[in-house]
């Protein structure tokens, strides 16, 4: 792997760039690892031996912005976590996690917790700064930066700042360990193939067999949701639906108890409620009280729907759904007898209308619908030698300029030991001056068969709009800072850009222009189109209900108090706020779910960011949706000034008026 160089990149091939950013054995990554503190910690002593006369916003901030985000180490944090995510050899994936944890450490020690770099910081705040012309950017991350080192605890004691240092690091061992226990997870049930009743044959054939010539199923989404979906044996649903929700248990339910603890602990020192109080002070929502009641009153819209939703599906259940004795649906036989349902009085079967989404199609439409929305031009090309060759490169231009803004890797099938969901990441922020931004798109869609193609669910289309939003964000965002560059706003309003581009899903045109069935290449007709419509409205009562208790147990897990019975919770929240359906006790949910790590008491934000997203694609589809022109102001005035402005500034500006709820709750059918 060669030295990374940001400014040298666009002299390079650009497939040989990409794949020298990845180290390809574990000898590689710790030498790497080795030499990239070492010269970041030099870095960093440059900043702070710095005589405070001489210190400028370039040698002092930016240079710690760059540190932070565009240096040789931060990019190898990007690329080791993707590898720890993704690769298929074992040996990597544990080296790449033993370095990880270094580089945290060293982040903890070095900069995080550098009370020499804040003094360094907060000098030239209080002095030099006041004689440049700073821009707003500049201005606004200066301030960001003290209050980020003030929040971590800079203006302690030697004694307490010790004890912050100590917890950060068993907190990011302790995150990492439970975001690993989950990827790793290899559950499974066997069953004979009477017991997939309902599933198509092929999608039986590409199936495991066992020695015994029974069939092994595993927990990746394409599989779960599928025979979720479609199986007509409740025992089949009931055991997959045990073991996808256990997954990682019992040893996350351990891991979760500590990262509990260790979070309370480290916000009461910090001078903090708890540990949400802590979690959402910088954010859109500010505190706990804030997000809750924002729950509550859409807990309160949805829950008269979701009544009514309830009565509909339960009323003539599907014949190998029985309700309980207290007339409740059992948590395996949600999605069945929703499937149920929309096949009855709807006419309408998933599996029919993913005939008209093929990956390949699909991802080939969404990406021209990008760019006309974007005024892009995307070049999809093959690229080998990285973590595994179903990976594929696109090179992002602006439309009619030679100029590359950035590179996307897709990564698309599920495979053993692959992270299990959906995500972006980062790897080369987007920086102006600096070359092309480098993304990746991550997913788990069904692969192909001996029959079909790759056939998508709607679910996973509106998957590859959303996560492909996130990466034109990461790669439009281009800011003079590399630390407010494209995805680093702030948590609650991340899913911003993402939920809005979801929203295309539901207008008529753009789905007749995605879709081709994988027979005879004709769209989705009309009456089809129409019913999927319909169906927006069909079950939102039960998604808002189920969004707000995942946001309401993220909030009680991390609430004030260092010892917490984690499935206790999990239960009592099950049974306030989802009392028509019926878990199970043997269900640990709370073990497997992913955010509690990475988002911590912010889950509220996917349903805080979908009102300002509902709200600014009707704004959007009034000029419409493929019109560059508002395409263009919404890259200048969004997403293309990634975190250097406060969010609600952005949306007033786009908007030209105070946001509101209006158009989020309509969508939903709630009014």
């Amino acid at each position: 792997m060669e030295k990374i160089s940001i400014m040298k990149k666009k002299k390079q091939n650009s497939k040989k760039f990409i794949k020298n950013l990845f180290p390809t054995n574990p000898n590689q990554i710790n030498q790497l690892t080795k030499k990239y503190i070492s010269e970041a910690k030099e870095k960093i002593d440059q900043v702070i031996k710095l005589d405070e006369k001489e210190r400028t916003f370039a040698n002092t901030v930016k240079a710690f912005d760059h540190i932070c985000s565009l240096s040789n180490i931060s990019i190898l944090m990007a690329t080791l976590t993707t590898l720890e995510m993704l690769s298929p050899q074992e040996e990597m994936r544990a080296t790449a996690h033993k370095s990880i944890l270094e580089i945290q450490t060293f982040w903890i020690e070095k900069i995080g917790n550098n009370t020499q770099l804040y003094k360094a910081i907060k000098s030239y705040a209080h002095n030099n700064a006041k004689k440049e012309n700073l821009t707003k950017e500049e201005e606004y991350f200066l301030l960001e930066t003290i209050e980020d080192f003030k929040r971590s605890g800079l203006d302690l004691t030697k004694e307490k700042l010790k004890e912050v240092k100590n917890l950060k690091k068993e907190i990011a061992e302790l995150t990492l360990k439970f975001e690993t226990n989950i990827a790793i997870d290899q559950s499974h049930i066997t069953v004979s193939k009477n017991e997939l009743l309902g599933l198509e044959e092929e999608f039986i054939k590409s199936l495991k067999k066992t020695d015994n010539e029974n069939i092994s199923v595993g927990v990746d989404y394409p599989t779960y949701f599928n025979i979720m979906d479609n199986c007509k044996i409740e025992s089949t649903r009931k055991k997959l639906y045990l073991a996808f929700n256990n997954r990682a248990y019992p040893k996350n339910e351990l891991v979760l108890k500590k990262i509990i603890e260790k979070r309370d602990q480290l916000a009461k020192i910090l001078g903090f409620k708890s540990y949400a109080h802590l979690d959402l002070s910088d954010q859109m929502a500010k505190t706990p009280d804030q997000a809750a009641t924002f729950l509550q009153e859409l807990y309160e819209k949805a829950k008269i729907k979701e009544e009514k939703e309830f009565q509909k599906l339960s009323s003539k259940p599907p014949k190998s759904v029985q309700l309980t004795d207290d007339n409740k649906i059992k948590a395996w036989d949600i999605r069945y007898i929703k499937n149920s349902y929309k096949k009855k009085n709807f006419g309408l079967d998933e599996n029919d209308i993913a005939q008209y989404f093929t990956m390949e199609h699909t991802v080939k439409q969404v990406l021209e619908l990008y760019e006309a929305f974007f005024s892009l031009k995307f070049k999809q090309t093959e690229i080998s030698g990285l973590w595994h060759d179903e990976i594929k490169l696109i090179e992002v231009y602006q439309k009619e300029k030679k100029e590359i803004l950035g590179y996307l890797l897709i990564d698309l099938y599920p495979r053993p030991n692959k992270y299990s969901h959906a995500c972006q990441l980062t790897l080369i922020p987007s920086v102006n001056g600096n070359g092309p931004a480098l993304a990746l798109v991550v997913a788990n869609f069904p692969k192909s068969t001996e029959t079909k193609p790759s056939l998508l669910q709607r679910n996973d289309v509106e998957t590859f709009f959303h996560e492909l939003g996130h990466a034109l964000h990461a790669i439009l965002g281009r800011t003079d800072i590399a630390s407010f560059s494209g995805t680093n706003v702030k948590t609650d309003f991340v899913e911003m850009p993402s939920q809005m581009l979801e929203e295309w899903m539901y207008d008529k045109d753009i789905i007749k222009k995605i879709s081709s069935h994988y027979k005879t290449s004709l769209p989705i007709p009309d009456t089809l189109i129409d019913k999927i419509l319909a169906l927006k409205h069909f079950d939102s009562g039960d998604f808002l209900q189920r969004q707000c208790y995942l946001s309401a147990l993220a909030l009680e897990y991390f609430k004030d108090g260092p010892q917490k019975d984690p499935k206790a919770i999990y239960q009592k929240l099950t049974k306030l706020m989802r009392s028509n359906i019926q878990y199970d006790k043997n269900d640990n949910m709370y073990a497997s779910f992913g955010h509690l790590s990475g988002y911590g008491a912010k889950y509220y934000s996917y349903m805080w960011s979908k009102v300002f997203a509902v709200d600014l694609f009707n704004h959007v589809k009034k000029h419409g949706l493929l019109n560059p022109k508002i395409g263009t102001k919404y890259v200048n005035l969004i997403i293309g000034k990634g975190g250097s402005l406060d969010p609600n500034n952005l949306l007033k500006e786009f908007l030209s008026r105070e946001p509101n709820q209006k158009a989020f709750i309509r969508s939903l059918g709630l009014i």
